[in-house]
């Protein structure tokens, strides 16, 4: 087999950073390292890429066998690449981030390698560099909910306008005036109002909405009516 001659040899990694919303919390799924340097501390998913496998697949596959979450939707994000980014060898690392709802897929969870949610306000120390990609994807995540409803991945099907609310303000990280908030959502025609209500804040309770995806694609722009403070994207 023919190489590339005078060449130097290098690891390619794949980390995921996965997103999830319990209805009033927005948090990030961790893992304690299982293996130097930094064994014990708090990472983010992930490993090695395998020569007989993609970069996707390996991504999945690491996701898989380190959380147990299968057919979770992953979007590349960015490649890291510096230098001395890794302590032992040069490893370059694939970043991929999903957003998911939390209820749905708790029940999955492998316990081999104590995968557990943090509050994203909150997140302890990560190793290496992978702070720097979890920013990363909370800008792309912003920079995407503007123009798509990705976020309402986060959500149940059915879901009330306070949550909805709740999960937008820890997304973009800023306080949304209630009113306001309710009434832009409502005008945009992109949800559908449910004969049932959310009673579990108060005796009189919250109407559940789910998206109507059929007028999301009629009226494309209209998320970007109720995003907070869309110039600074």
């Amino acid at each position: 087999m023919h190489k590339y001659s005078k060449q130097t040899r290098l690891l390619l990694a794949v980390d995921c950073i996965i997103l999830g919303f319990d209805g009033e919390t927005l948090k990030i799924l961790l893992i304690k390292r299982d293996f130097q340097p930094e064994k014990g501390n708090w990472s983010l998913m992930g490993g090695f890429v395998q020569p007989e496998e993609s970069i996707d697949q390996a991504a999945n596959r690491n996701l898989k066998q380190l959380t147990g979450l299968q057919g979770v939707y992953l979007e590349q994000l960015h490649t890291f690449g510096a230098t001395k980014r890794d302590p032992i060898e040069r490893t370059v690392s694939v970043t991929y981030f999903a957003l998911i709802d939390i209820n749905k897929y708790q029940t999955q969870l492998s316990q081999d390698y104590h995968a557990e949610w943090f509050p994203l306000k909150r997140t302890p120390k990560l190793i290496f560099d992978q702070q720097e990609m979890v920013e990363a994807a909370r800008k792309q995540i912003r920079y995407k909910a503007a123009m798509h409803p990705i976020l309402f991945e986060l959500l149940p099907t059915k879901f009330t306008i306070p949550q909805l609310q709740t999960l937008y303000e820890s997304v973009f990280n800023t306080a949304i005036d209630k009113r306001n908030f309710s009434k832009r959502v409502l005008a945009t025609g992109l949800l559908i109002k449910l004969a049932d209500k959310d009673k579990a804040g108060s005796k009189r309770g919250a109407f559940y909405y789910q998206l109507n995806m059929q007028n999301y694609y009629a009226k494309f722009q209209a998320i970007m009516n109720f995003i907070p403070n869309p110039d600074t994207l």
